[in-house]
Parts: structure tokens; sequence; C-alpha cells
């Protein structure tokens, strides 16, 4: 698929994973739409960057979305690639008492999962109208193996799976289906899990360009990939080695 001179689509583009995308894809040539929750900051990161359209929504509120597809409907009814990228992470332990786990992981799932499925179904008639098109994923290493944010890698997982079925589904179509799974990732979303030790979403968006540029479906960023292979040789290893320490979370 060509990486320029496309119309795009990335949820929670305002800061972080989606920022970088925004910003590496308008200076790509491409017609770049950022949504986010948060008005001011969505408006501060378009200002800064060229040539980018914002959108406030969020993707987990059902109109919220329905105005978001009308909208680009309307405004770019050349779109031709959607980045799922908006995410949910909650830190608790899964063994303390009254944590409100439910209703946490049920926050999760709606952003992480179900959210992406929604927005799909609703643009997926627009993006099959286009000669070439593209759905990218944003998903995670917990994909493969579940970290310390155990609802948010079992929604990533989930996301995983729902990925794969969507690529075969869409065979014989104009819209490809890509997966991007970075590791880690140094940003205010991960602030709270070490994110630090994390590698930049700068990065990731490099890696992502590089990898969308040869047609690699599953993505799988820095040291995601050296887990997968740990996790297809040992995935006890794997399991092991992605939570020998709870304080410094290896993975987001």
């Amino acid at each position: 698929m060509n990486t320029s001179n496309n119309t795009i689509l990335i949820s929670g583009g305002s800061a972080g994973i989606g920022f970088e995308l925004a910003k590496l894809l308008s200076e790509k040539g491409n017609t770049v739409i950022i949504t986010g929750r948060n008005k001011e900051r969505l408006l501060q990161a378009a200002a800064s960057l060229k040539g980018v359209t914002p959108i406030v929504a969020d993707v987990s509120k059902e109109g919220d979305v329905e105005r978001l597809v009308q909208q680009v409907y309307t405004d770019f009814p050349q779109l031709n690639m959607v980045i799922n990228n908006a995410g949910r992470a909650l830190v608790y332990d899964l063994a303390t008492e009254n944590i409100q786990a439910f209703e946490k992981a049920a926050d999760e799932m709606l952003t992480n999962y179900l959210s992406v499925i929604r927005l799909n179904e609703k643009l997926l008639p627009l993006l099959k109208k286009q000669e070439s098109a593209a759905i990218v994923n944003v998903s995670s290493v917990v994909a493969f193996v579940p970290g310390s944010l155990a609802t948010y890698s079992a929604s990533k997982a989930a996301l995983h799976s729902y990925t794969q079925s969507l690529r075969l589904a869409l065979q014989g179509t104009p819209v490809a289906v890509f997966e991007l799974m970075p590791p880690l990732v140094d940003t205010e979303f991960s602030a709270p899990i070490g994110g630090k030790n994390g590698i930049s979403p700068q990065a990731v968006a490099e890696q992502f360009l590089q990898a969308w540029e040869q047609d690699q479906w599953e993505i799988r960023v820095g040291k995601t990939e050296d887990m997968y292979r740990l996790y297809l040789s040992s995935p006890e290893e794997a399991l092991k080695v992605m939570n020998q320490t709870r304080t410094k979370p290896v993975t987001a």
C-alpha cells in the first residue's frame, strides 16, 4: 500500500503513539484526521501538526461515534485508512478486595476492543469503496503474554484475535488489516506502570511506517518480537519473564 496521498483517521491522536503517527504520516503527504476525548488537548495537538484535522470524539461513546462517522462520510469521502489507537489501561491488583474489577475491566474492554469493532463496522462501507484501503488496530505485546495489567492484557488479546478474523474476512476486498503491537512505550499513558523504561512513541511510529511499506500485517515493535519468539518456544517461560517483577512491569 502506498504510504502517501492517503486519508487517514487516527483515534487517540492527541498524544503518545497516536500523535507521533499523525506527525509522521502528515509529513509523508497524507491527509490526517485525529480524534480525542479532551477538546483542549486535541486542539493543542492539531495546532502543532501541519494540515491535521481534529475531531473531538470519545470512541467509547455511541453518540460521539455516530457524529464522527457522519462527519467523515461528509467531509472525507476519500477516507481509506483507519488507525484504531485510542486505549484505556487501569492499574489495579486482582487479588485485592473491593477494587471494582468488573467495572474497570468493562471500561477497558469497551475502549480497547468493542469500540474498535463498532468504528470499523461503521467505516467499512466507505473503506471498501476505495481502490486501496487499510485498517490498523493497535494492540500490544500483552496480546500474546499477559502482564501486570490483567484485564488490559485480556482486552488486547481479544483485539488480536478479532484482528486476525477481520483480516481473513476482508480477503478479496480492497481493505488490508494490520496490527501494530508495541512493547512498553514512554508516554503519559504508561507512566503509572513504569513507562520511562519504555521506547519512545516516535520509534513506534517509525517502525510502523517501515513495516507498512513492506505490507507486514503483524507489526511487532522492538522487544515485542523477542517476547513473541519466547512465547512460541515456551509460553510458561514467557509468562515468567513478563511478570518477573510486579513493581517494574516490562510491558504496556
